[in-house]
């Protein structure tokens, strides 16, 4: 049996695009993808902390370096430019794996370069 669980978390990245007609995803700067061991069109839950929405979509990466974060397609109409969002990847494993887990936090700031890095 596997289970769902975080194995990864960008905290505090600022929208910088809503595209309504794209054709769907969050586009995330790959320098983050890579740091938070993110990979294109894996699953992710997308919670907005500036006004309560949570959207699941799936990650295809961004210019190297540009900061993007850009949600795309329906959930732009939840997600705005400069509203704040907790990015979470998702992994399945056996519960017995859990305890080595150590999911990677990837701590943003305001211009959604990495700060800090540390592991839960």
């Amino acid at each position: 049996m596997l289970i769902q669980a975080c194995k990864a978390k960008i905290h505090g990245a600022t929208v910088t695009h809503a595209d309504l007609n794209y054709v769907g995803s969050i586009t995330i700067d790959e320098d983050l993808m890579d740091a938070a061991g993110i990979v294109a069109f894996q699953y992710l839950n997308i919670t907005n902390v500036s006004n309560g929405a949570y959207w699941r979509t799936y990650a295809t990466p961004g210019e190297r370096g540009s900061g993007v974060i850009s949600l795309n397609g329906p959930p732009a109409r939840h997600f705005q430019p400069g509203d704040k969002i907790m990015i979470l990847a998702e992994v399945l494993i056996d519960p017995k794996d859990m305890v080595a887990l150590g999911p990677v936090v990837v701590f943003l700031d305001s211009n959604n370069k990495i700060a800090k890095m540390d592991r839960h």
